[in-house]
């Protein structure tokens, strides 16, 4: 089985944890380093979605130039 999540560019891995650090800071949720298997699926889901949609800002934003 293969994993769906796995990251592309193995060097960007502490970028992306340091992102959803941040990101998970600025919607007040307790992210914990390791397992966060205690969030609830709306936090959760919140963390990703922000993610996203920051990425996806800097992407258009970065188009422009």
């Amino acid at each position: 089985m293969s994993r769906r999540n796995r990251i592309v560019v193995p060097e960007a891995r502490q970028s992306l944890e340091n992102f959803k650090t941040e990101v998970a800071n600025s919607l007040n949720v307790n992210l914990k380093q390791g397992y966060n298997g205690d969030l609830t699926s709306r936090e959760a889901g919140s963390i990703g979605g922000e993610m996203v949609k920051r990425m996806i800002a800097y992407a258009e934003k970065n188009m422009n130039n």
